[in-house]
Parts: structure tokens; C-alpha cells; sequence
């Protein structure tokens, strides 16, 4: 049975006098991966910020588990198991890796133990005494979702977390999304990186001047490549 764990209607949002998002309308359900697709400031990052609570203005609907959660601060929304992961990570570089780890507040049911986070990420276990600044790219971008593990999130919205990274990273956070899928995970990523994103979404919105205009399946994808050449070319 399919339970709809995210559902936005009619979103409006503003950044200051900036009218960002115009009317975005869709749905995510348990334990899917769905892709935001779209050129940069089409409104992907903004619907992310949205959800959380991080823009100004906002109206319209942002149910989460069937709680209106559109005018709830983001440490609220953040207790209704939602994790979010921004493009520039955020990691504390004057704390280790592991003292980063340790940092997040525990919601709910609590998220994955230490133990667990390093069985997921064997590059953390062997940088857990180094400073955030020490860290690689991939591996600070590894350490900035695994935060969001530890505090028993389970909708995590990933904002380009593929980007700038070498492609045997890239595969690796591929594997992690993967599993993270297999263990019930629900995933909202926004990416830039179409081959990257790809094969791992199971449905696909395509965003331009803050609206959805289009939405797929995975198993439509092939047939949908000339408008996506189009869109995003891709």
C-alpha cells in the first residue's frame, strides 16, 4: 500500500519582495527517491528551503506525514523526521569528523548509531580524528549526510550533493542512496547531474521559473530524453 509521506500544494514562496516559487504542486511517498530536475534557478533548492521552513514568505500547503507543517519553524518541521542536507554542507571545520557527528540533536525513534554511520562510510571511520578542514570534498559531503542520519530523520531532501565531486565519489554516494532506499528511506534530491540522478529516481519533476512542468516515472524516462534535451540539456 502506498503512503504519501510529503504532499505540496499550491506552494508559493518569496525571498524578500522575490516571488521564487509560483503554485508547485507534488507528491513523495514512503521509501521513494524523486528527483527535482531543472536548470539553476528554476526554484529546485528554493522548494528544499521551502519544506524546512528556510525561505520568507511562504502560502499554500506543505503536509508532511499528513501534518500541515507550512507555518512551523524549521526545528518543528526538522521533529517530523525531515533532514536536510545543503549544498555548501555546513560542516564545523573546527571540530573533528566525529565531533561533527556527535552534534545533531536525536528526533523521534533516534537515528543510526556511530557504528552504523561507519559501517555505511569506511572513509569517516578512518578520518574520525581529522578536522573538518582536512576533510576531501567527497568526504565532507559523506560526513553532511550522515549528520542528518544520526538524528533519526527519514525524509531527507539532498540539494547537489554530487557536485564538483570525483566520479568514484559519485558513485559511491549512488551506492549510499541505494541503500539508504533498501533500508525505507524516503529521498528528495535535487541534482544537476543528470547521469547521476538517473538511474536512482524512481519518479521526476522538472522545474522551470519555480513551477513543476513536467513529472514522469522511471520506467517513461527513455521516451521523455527529447524534452528533457530541451529543458535541461541534457
Amino acid at each position: 500500500m502506498v503512503h504519501e509521506l510529503l504532499r505540496i500544494d499550491g506552494l508559493n514562496a518569496w525571498y524578500g519582495e522575490s516571488h521564487i516559487l509560483h503554485g508547485v504542486d507534488l507528491t513523495v511517498n514512503e521509501g521513494e527517491v524523486v528527483c527535482l530536475l531543472g536548470r539553476n534557478g528554476s526554484g529546485r533548492t528554493t522548494t528544499l528551503r521551502a519544506i524546512v521552513g528556510m525561505t520568507g514568505a511562504r502560502t499554500g500547503s506543505i503536509r508532511i506525514k499528513g501534518q500541515e507543517a507550512i507555518k512551523l519553524a524549521p526545528h518543528k518541521v526538522a521533529r517530523l523526521g525531515v533532514g536536510y542536507c545543503p549544498e555548501e554542507r555546513g560542516i564545523f571545520a573546527s571540530l573533528s569528523a566525529e565531533e561533527n557527528l556527535m552534534l545533531p540533536p536525536v528526533i523521534g525513534a533516534g537515528g543510526m548509531s556511530v557504528a552504523e554511520v561507519y559501517d555505511m562510510f569506511p572513509n569517516l571511520k578512518e578520518r574520525a580524528a581529522s578536522p573538518g578542514t582536512r576533510l576531501s570534498g567527497g568526504e565532507q559531503q559523506m560526513l553532511a549526510v550522515a549528520r542528518i542520519l544520526r538524528t533519526g530523520a527519514r525524509l531527507l531532501l539532498l540539494d547537489e550533493i554530487s557536485e564538483g565531486l570525483a566520479p568514484v565519489i559519485v558513485q559511491k554516494l549512488a551506492e549510499m542512496i541505494r541503500t539508504l532506499k533498501a533500508k525505507g528511506y524516503t529521498i528528495v534530491l535535487v541534482e544537476q547531474n543528470f547521469r547521476f540522478a538517473a538511474p536512482l529516481a524512481d519518479r521526476f519533476y522538472v522545474m522551470e521559473h519555480g513551477k513543476i512542468v513536467q513529472q514522469f516515472a522511471q520506467g517513461e524516462l527513455a521516451s521523455r530524453m527529447d524534452m528533457l534535451h530541451e529543458f535541461l540539456g541534457v
